[in-house]
């Protein structure tokens, strides 16, 4: 039987995995399934693999294919579904979706138990989150009220695994009432927990705690594909910074840190990102650490599969099915739904039984996945009603011919053939395929004629017929030749061949045997048409990627005919390749790499860069010795290191035609420690009573050379002959405070510092002298004075203190009425200064004083309060300009009187700037008058601006414009306030 339009079910639409929420208005719930077949499938349902009696049960409803649940029953509906679409070629069974219902309960109502905590300790507020399902949520904390939610940073961190809320060093401002907010996006429900206030108690001093890691991410698995978050947060004072690393390697490059560290991310993941990960916390009073591993697996994929497909009745026939994924898959095989007993699907002599819907299933831990294809088999007289013999053959002369014969017949029929009447054997020219086809070789004009193929099998015969023509054979003329040239040089490949004149003619180029597509690469290649027998190819701007064997090919519909070509693209090196670092010292390091491509030009030198961890983006050229690196070397030794840094290293090759591009880093490798040799500078420092501070600009990080860095201080008074000593162990120290009740004022030290670190002590700093017991300043200025210049501006002077330990003086100033005293604006002086101008003052304002003296030990009594007044606001509008007049050699400019507004200082008179239109300086008149006589000038245009002045400055501008062929232009005013006034 054979019928060429029917087919088994195959899937367009299966049921997924459902989540109902309990609360939903929809009380029903729709699962999907549809099947392309012919003649059309029917349906029927399983729930955990077994057949739902569609009308035993008023819940359940068939539409179309799908299948409807009305008013689902959590404890009746829940499980596992499955869709069998069954019609005359077969069953298939759709892939299991489940349904589960989902929920997310409220939090319980009791109240919540305040949080104490001191300052500058860490804190954790538990959310616990209620009953619920699925276990996807997301966590958010509101702070006092609904919507206001906490802002995450650096100190602040909630887990989206358990919801907690982390608060790394609590501050004041964190006083409140926290309430954890939980959404589960899979039902679009959310709750919120009863406030839980936080209370922060202070204290002072504000204690520093070591770095202490509370979030701790687990032992995890990840599929391939997917993207994984690890979660990493620690409290601590100062607040830790967080990083992470891959123990044994580097961190994948598919990832991402966010949340101010926090949080790890990991982007389609795969099995080289497996392995152990850690998570560092530190800060300078400690660190911590945690490592857990992330272990890759993989959910099923198939490597070969099965197809839908017609065999002979009769012939053998195997099915494979093979599945990868982690742990490897179970393996398993259904027949028109129904588990099938072979072990492997291997049919000898195939009967209309084995036809039907087959399914292989792969299955691992992670999932499912399906194939479906349909067998079928079949029996049948030959036919060439679909595939007949071609009817016009073309043949090239001297060539071969190969004629199909390919009819539709089952089981295989045997095969004849002949030309005319002539019955056709196999010979030394002629040979009849297995599979039916006809093959002539070294063809003439002799053998052009019909041919006819018999097919002939135990259910009948058929036959079909076509015609041989032969051609002339295509020939290359002109071939290409072999070319040398430099990168961005221009070159070409010939290429011309003579052909059958009936016949067309089409060129092909490739490279290395991939075929050029010169619409798509049309910026380096070209074809020069001369005709229609060349096919000669144009390679412009050549680059070392245009390389290899060029091959031209003529082809006709009969035949075709190749010669080929080297091209040599000469160019700068390529990158040297795995860079890797031996023989590690504490400021050298020795580099080994293998030679990339010359490109054809000896590479002449190698250039070695370097950056290290304190300088990320900045590759800067390495130190080698010998300074120069040969280029026939694969090896160097860097020199000039720090000492226990952490650097990475590239090799970059340079021949005469240029500098390649660079290796890809080396492995990161940490220098070994050595002794510090940097001291620390500017040493000073001074005392108050009891107390000498001694302090220092420290050293810079790159310059630790070693772990368990810190700091030596020296001090002895001047005339002693015993130097004490004190160790600091932090290495951001700027200080020293020493205690001692026995220190006289203003007793002269001197002063050393020096570093250390777990290898030895570095050399001293420069001595320095210091005096103790420096007190502040006892006295205040007096005879201060002051004055206002203008509405924003005031100049203040006084009497200097004559103390000589004062080293310089503040003022203050403030509105009485608008300011508080903490908000003053403040000018600082050197003591040689006993004046000073204030600016940013406001217009018509009481403004209090004060001057204090200081110096090291802080500031002295303040001066009396000073009281003054800023003058009136300056004229806010412009004059308006109502004349101008030509006057001879001169041009008459008149205004309209400013009246001031009552918060405005009175006009003083009027401030004329005439200058050149191409410059800012120029000619200032002042004038009482409302009016101006001002020189004609004939080198270009000028610009007159006209203002008021009074006691509060100047006011708004006007301006207009004078051109040398006497024309006046009008300007649009300025409205420019200028409140400044001479010194």
């Amino acid at each position: 039987f054979y019928d060429a339009t029917g087919y088994g079910p195959v899937f367009e639409d299966q049921p997924v995995e459902t989540i109902y929420p309990e609360e939903s208005p929809e009380a029903k719930i729709t699962m999907s399934c549809r099947a392309r077949a012919n003649p059309p499938a029917t349906y029927q349902w399983r729930l955990n693999s077994q057949s739902i009696d569609l009308d035993g049960d008023n819940h359940y409803t068939l539409v179309g294919g799908d299948l409807v649940i009305s008013n689902p029953i959590k404890n009746k509906h829940v499980g596992n579904y499955s869709c069998v679409a069954t019609n005359d070629y077969g069953t298939v069974v759709s892939r299991e979706a489940g349904v589960r219902f989902g929920y997310l309960d409220f939090f319980s109502s009791e109240e919540r138990e305040a949080v104490h905590v001191k300052e500058g300790q860490g804190a954790v507020l538990l959310c616990a989150p209620p009953p619920h399902y699925p276990h996807e949520l997301s966590f958010r904390w509101i702070l006092n009220e609904f919507p206001i939610f906490i802002t995450l940073d650096k100190r602040r961190f909630v887990s989206q695994t358990t919801g907690n809320l982390y608060i790394s060093k609590v501050d004041l401002s964190d006083s409140g009432n926290y309430s954890c907010f939980v959404s589960s996006a899979s039902i679009a429900k959310s709750v919120f927990s009863k406030f839980i206030p936080l209370v922060p108690l202070t204290e002072r001093p504000i204690r520093k705690y070591p770095a202490d890691i509370k979030v701790k991410f687990p032992d995890t698995y990840a599929l391939v594909g997917q993207n994984v978050t690890m979660e990493c947060f620690a409290l601590g004072n100062p607040i830790p910074q967080i990083r992470w690393k891959k123990m044994n390697g580097e961190l994948p490059s598919n990832h991402d840190v966010s949340m101010a560290g926090a949080h790890l991310h990991l982007y389609n993941v795969q099995y080289e990102d497996e392995g152990t990960y850690e998570c560092e916390a530190l800060n300078s009073k400690g660190k911590d650490w945690h490592r857990a591993r992330v272990s890759v697996e993989a959910f099923p994929e198939w490597t070969e599969s099965i197809n839908s497909t017609e065999k002979d009745i009769s012939s053998d026939y195997t099915m494979s099915c093979v599945a990868s994924g982690k742990p490897k898959p179970h393996v398993q095989w259904l027949k028109n739904s129904y588990a099938y007993d072979k072990r492997d699907l291997r049919f000898s002599g195939l009967t209309f039984k084995d036809s039907g819907m087959y399914q292989c299933i792969a299955e691992n831990r992670h999932g499912v996945i399906y194939a479906n294809a349909e067998l079928r088999v079949i029996a049948c007289a030959p036919t060439f009603e679909h595939n007949p013999v071609k009817w016009r053959i073309l043949g090239a002369k001297n060539g071969r011919v190969v004629i199909e014969c390919k009819p539709k017949a089952a089981p295989k029929p045997s095969f004849s053939w002949s030309k005319g009447t002539e019955l056709l054997f196999n010979s030394t020219r002629v040979l009849i395929w297995e599979d039916g086809s006809l093959e002539i070789l070294n063809v003439t004009e002799a053998d052009e004629g019909r041919y006819t193929c018999f097919a002939e099998n135990n259910r009948g015969q058929a036959n079909s017929t076509g015609s041989l023509s032969i051609t002339e054979a295509t020939k290359i003329t002109l071939a290409p030749s072999n070319a040398d040239v430099t990168v961005g040089e221009n070159t070409h490949m010939q290429c011309a061949a003579s052909h059958d004149s009936t016949l067309d003619i089409t060129f092909v180029w490739t490279l290395d045997a991939h075929t050029i597509d010169i619409d798509r690469e049309g910026s380096h290649y070209e074809r020069n048409l001369n005709g229609g027998s060349s096919g000669e190819l144009l390679i412009k701007n050549t680059q070392l990627k245009h390389s290899g064997r060029y091959t031209c090919t003529a082809q006709t519909p009969v035949d075709n005919v190749t010669a080929s070509a080297n091209l040599v693209v000469r160019g700068p090196p390529g990158s040297p390749g795995g860079v890797r670092v031996e023989e590690i010292r504490d400021k050298s390091v020795r580099l080994i790499w293998s030679r990339g491509t010359d490109n054809h030009s000896p590479i002449s030198k190698y250039t070695i860069q370097c950056r290290d961890s304190f300088s990320q983006e900045d590759w800067r050229d390495a130190t080698t010795s010998p300074p120069d690196v040969e280029g026939n070397a694969e090896s160097a030794t860097v020199v000039d290191l720090f000492p226990w840094t952490e650097y990475e290293f590239r090799v970059i090759a340079t021949n005469t035609l240029g500098t390649g591009d660079p290796s890809s880093p080396s492995p990161k490798v940490t220098t070994l420690e050595a002794v510090p040799v940097v001291a620390p500078s500017d040493i000073g420092g001074g005392g108050t009573s009891r107390e000498l501070t001694i302090t220092w600009t420290p050293v810079q990080p790159q310059y630790y050379y070693g772990r368990n860095f810190g700091y030596i201080i020296a001090f002895k008074p001047r005339d002693g002959y015993e130097w004490r000593k004190v160790t600091v162990a932090d290495p951001g120290a700027k200080h020293y405070v020493h205690k001692d009740s026995s220190i006289l004022a203003s007793t002269e030290f001197e002063v050393k510092v020096k570093a250390f670190n777990s290898k030895g002590e570095g050399p001293y700093s420069l001595m320095a002298v210091i005096y103790s017991a420096q007190d502040v300043p006892s006295k205040a200025p007096t005879s201060v004075g002051a004055r206002a210049l203008s509405a924003t501006e005031a100049i203040v002077w006084w009497l200097p203190v004559t103390q000589h330990t004062v080293e310089g003086y503040q003022v203050r100033y403030w509105r009485k009425a608008e300011d508080s005293e903490t908000s003053s604006q403040r000018v600082v002086l050197s003591s040689r200064e006993n004046r000073t101008r204030l600016d940013n003052m406001r217009p018509d304002s009481h403004y209090l004083i004060e001057v204090k003296a200081y110096n090291a030990a802080g500031y002295g009594p303040p001066s009396q309060h000073l009281q003054i007044y800023t003058k009136k606001a300056p004229p806010s509008r412009p004059p308006k300009i109502i004349s101008k007049k030509l006057k001879g050699t001169s041009v008459n400019i008149a205004w309209e009187h400013v009246e001031p507004l009552a918060n405005e200082s009175t006009i003083d008179g009027y401030k004329v700037l005439y200058r050149q239109a191409s410059k800012s300086t120029g000619t200032l008149f002042n004038t009482g008058k409302r009016s101006i006589d001002l020189p004609m000038h004939k080198d270009g245009d000028y610009i007159v601006e006209v203002r008021a002045y009074s006691e509060g400055g100047d006011g708004a501008v006007a301006q207009i414009r004078i051109s040398g062929n006497t024309s006046i232009k009008y300007q649009r005013n300025t409205f420019t306030k200028m409140y400044k006034a001479p010194f």
